[in-house]
């Protein structure tokens, strides 16, 4: 009977390790988080948001040429490129052209050296974005009654030859006809004024030429075209 109560204090002696070691059922687990990695695109700078332009594709000899750029309001705050010439020297181009876009804020920028036809190329198209936002913007702040037509009567200008005076019509910022109210009796006259016309609604403003024949009478014109222009606003 002595002999057996070592024997149970040595079992119990190697059960303690087990009893200090055993893990608690209520113990928490700490797991290491690894952030993901931020996702960055290469050619771009700024920040999201705002009205997204894409331009065309423009092909060049060193390959194509495509930015995507994001306005807020009329700021440039971003540019990326979409598609750009896979050569080294386009590579070192696109982060300066892209700094120099952002401190511009309009495609007035230099060419990177070294890189003439990819940086030719990306002011085109940048180009192209800034007009297509300006008039996304004009129209988004245009109203209804803007955007009809409207009639506006140019000033009665009197020349040696006889009173000239337009009338125009604007359908938004658009000059869509052009009437004659007064103008001289003259053949010369009869013969410019269709000309003068079809030249106004092709180019949209009052830098025309003035007919052969006809001199006093396109001046006269082109002083009451102006005024109903000015007038529009």
């Amino acid at each position: 009977m002595k002999r057996a109560i070592p024997v149970v204090v040595l079992s119990i002696a190697g059960l303690v390790p087990v009893w200090l070691y055993q893990p608690s059922a209520g113990s928490s687990t700490v797991q290491a988080t690894t952030p993901a990695p931020s996702s960055t695109s290469s050619g771009s700078a700024g920040s999201s948001g705002g009205n997204v332009v894409t331009s065309s594709t423009i092909t060049t000899e060193k390959g194509p040429v495509q930015l995507q750029v994001t306005f807020d309001g009329t700021k440039i705050t971003a540019v990326k490129m979409l598609q750009q010439p896979d050569h080294p020297q386009t590579e070192a181009a696109v982060p300066k052209l892209i700094a120099e876009t952002l401190e511009a804020q309009s495609a007035d920028i230099d060419t990177v050296s070294g890189a003439t036809i990819t940086s030719e190329a990306y002011k085109k198209s940048l180009q192209a974005t800034i007009d297509d936002n300006a008039k996304t913007a004009a129209k988004a702040s245009a109203s209804p009654a803007e955007e009809a037509a409207r009639t506006v009567d140019g000033t009665a200008v009197d020349t040696e030859k006889g009173t000239v005076q337009v009338q125009v019509t604007f359908e938004g910022d658009k000059i869509s006809a052009v009437r004659m109210l007064q103008q001289p009796g003259h053949p010369q006259t009869t013969a410019a004024v269709p000309k003068l016309i079809a030249e106004t609604l092709e180019a949209q403003s009052a830098d025309i030429d003035t007919v052969s024949g006809a001199t006093i009478t396109s001046e006269g014109y082109k002083e009451s075209l102006q005024a109903a222009i000015d007038a529009k606003g």
